[in-house]
């Protein structure tokens, strides 16, 4: 386990910690866009800096801007990635910011963006953090550890009806309703602190037929938890449009997603900008309404059987990408967003 507890342990090595996800298939469909000298890719979940590894190795010339909104991620990156020297800059922040983070930085534009969604392998495996059912810790789930509500806050200050909304739309989960009444009865006893706490609560409002199959329960509530804690969902739906107007023409976007609602909002994003505006029956399309994507995917793709038994956590990722083909028509670009012009 990696040393972070008291300050004192040695850190693990990141590349030791973590495998990335369809490192190859990501990296091949980068490669047309990073071509060019001067090239720069946003890696939008830097993470323990798998990915970006690859492509500053793979691609001598390319500069990779890292973002993460983890600093204990960003600090076991920056070491992985130091001796890449200036052609790597790490940056703490969330994904929707990319726009800002460029701007700042100096950059107009990018020839590529990588997001690989949800939580990380550091993430998982660092017991305290609380994001793992299996392990008792506090109830914390902050993927940034020095700012915003934690799950405690989540469960001990949102009403019964906020918690089932909560669990039936972030985790689908069936008994919502049943947990959260649960989860209003202990804390009035006492504020719940420790993700054992909640996985009893799990264990007591889950029927016992209901878990015995589908893998554990309790992964359902810890990951709709998470993506509540985090705002993962409003801050992906932020992102991708972000992303696409970061892109140069010609650039492309690869994005893993491990869960239904983050790849369907995914799809929603590349799908609409693949498809034509112009309304039906229109003799000839206008130009503003032609297709301002091209996907790169045949839906989503998933992992091989090689991919499935080098790294088992592949097993729930989807992969999509786009490539850029022409500026977003200025009756389709999100509000606020920059206008690209060439």
């Amino acid at each position: 386990m990696g040393g972070f507890d008291d300050g004192s342990t040695v850190h693990l090595d990141a590349a030791s910690r973590h495998t990335p996800v369809m490192l190859a298939r990501c990296v091949e469909l980068l490669e047309p866009a990073l071509a060019a000298d001067g090239a720069v890719l946003v890696d939008s979940t830097l993470g323990m800096g798998g990915h970006a590894e690859a492509v500053l190795r793979t691609f001598p010339h390319v500069r990779v801007i890292g973002l993460d909104r983890d600093p204990q991620a960003l600090d076991l990156a920056g070491r992985r990635l130091a001796p890449f020297g200036a052609r790597f800059t790490g940056v703490h922040s969330v994904y929707d910011e990319i726009g800002d983070v460029l701007a700042r930085l100096g950059i107009t534009e990018v020839q590529g963006v990588l997001m690989d969604l949800g939580v990380s392998s550091l993430q998982l495996d660092e017991t305290q953090r609380g994001f793992s059912y299996s392990q008792d810790a506090p109830l914390d789930m902050r993927m940034d550890a020095t700012t915003g509500l934690t799950a405690a806050d989540v469960l001990n200050t949102y009403d019964e009806r906020d918690i089932a909304r909560v669990l039936r739309e972030y985790g689908e989960e069936r008994f919502a309703g049943r947990i959260a009444r649960r989860v209003v009865a202990e804390r009035a006893k006492t504020p719940l602190t420790r993700t054992s706490e909640l996985v009893d609560i799990l264990r007591a409002s889950i029927p016992a037929a209901t878990r015995k199959t589908g893998g554990n329960p309790a992964k359902r509530t810890f990951q709709a938890l998470r993506i509540e804690v985090n705002g993962e969902l409003e801050a992906l739906e932020r992102a991708l449009p972000a992303s696409i107007e970061a892109l140069a023409i010609g650039g492309r976007i690869v994005v893993e997603a491990y869960q239904s609602l983050e790849d369907r909002l995914v799809k929603r994003a590349l799908v609409a900008g693949a498809t034509s505006s112009a309304p039906p029956g229109l003799p000839i399309e206008p130009e503003t309404h032609r297709p301002y994507l091209r996907l790169l995917t045949r839906g989503a793709e998933e992992a091989d059987e090689a991919e499935l038994a080098r790294n088992p956590r592949s097993a729930s990722v989807r992969l999509r990408a786009a490539e850029r083909l022409r500026p977003t028509p200025d009756h389709l670009r999100s509000s606020g967003a920059p206008r690209r012009t060439a």
